[in-house]
């Protein structure tokens, strides 16, 4: 360990051992991403080294791909719709963890883990036994419905970490000021979860779109992105999907700045005052 010394002040030890095996790491995790959105641009394709004759040519064909662009829609439409089941049964299952008392609560608490347990392919098989018991015709809906059952567990878990840490005081000083549990709820309460409840959406939508184990057993005529990809990968590595990978990137990439930028700013607003201040002026 190699400790630096300056203007007779101690400084924060570093390590050259440990600078190095970070920089390996982050390598290891990010340079395969540089190579293949390089790899997206190359004229040549996915072959030779290094890249040259850097072209847009894969993209304007990828732009011009209906296939590709229909099964984005439809994975774009099956993780809001596995967003929105998942948050509307996973948020009352959080609430009810936390504040409510019930028999077999201790087992449900640990039922709730079992879809992030399972394999996905356990999964995705035993809702596809479901859906044949019921007669119900593989499709979208089916996918739509597996994913939001599969990431249910997402979301309680997200609003359940949120909601203990919630400070319960503010509820009760909010009941003291003469609002009833509703409007408590949703003044007060709600607002203190959003940051649970927004990272909880986007972690949903992201597992959505990068599901294939459950979506290649309730798949019906139309493909999602990841299968679609898969499909064509079995033909092999195309530059097209290098091109598409690359915008999925770098949408992700923004999804964090936009998710990072949200919660500073949730962080230095006073919502929570505000709606307690207007509960009490409604009083």
């Amino acid at each position: 360990m190699e400790f630096l010394v300056s203007g007779g002040t101690g400084n924060i030890p570093r390590s050259r051992w440990l600078l190095a095996h970070a920089a390996v790491v982050f390598a290891f995790l990010y340079l395969p991403i540089a190579v293949l959105i390089l790899y997206s641009f190359n004229g040549q394709g996915v072959g030779g080294f290094p890249p040259h004759h850097l072209t847009l040519d894969w993209y304007r064909i990828l732009f011009a791909d209906g296939p590709i662009w229909d099964s984005v829609l439809n994975s774009l439409q099956v993780a809001f719709a596995a967003m929105a089941i998942s948050l509307a049964f996973g948020i009352p299952a959080a609430l009810a963890l936390d504040r409510a008392q019930f028999p077999g609560k201790a087992l449900f608490r640990r039922l709730v883990l079992l879809p992030l347990i399972l394999p996905g392919i356990i999964t995705g098989l035993s809702l596809l036994m479901l859906f044949n018991l019921m007669g119900a015709k593989l499709s979208l809906m089916t996918i739509m419905l597996g994913h939001g059952t599969a990431l249910i567990s997402v979301a309680t878990t997200e609003v359940f970490a949120g909601l203990q840490k919630l400070d319960r005081a503010q509820e009760e000083a909010s009941l003291d000021l003469g609002a009833n549990y509703w409007q408590t709820f949703w003044r007060v309460t709600v607002p203190n979860l959003k940051l649970p409840i927004i990272g909880a959406a986007l972690l949903i939508f992201t597992l959505s779109m990068d599901e294939i184990a459950v979506s290649f057993f309730l798949i019906g005529r139309d493909n999602t992105l990841p299968l679609e990809i898969w499909g064509r990968l079995r033909r092999g590595i195309t530059p097209e999907i290098n091109a598409v990978s690359t915008i999925i990137f770098v949408f992700s990439l923004a999804t964090i700045v936009v998710w990072y930028r949200l919660r500073v700013r949730a962080e230095e607003t006073p919502e929570v005052a505000a709606g307690l201040l207007e509960t009490a002026g409604e009083r």
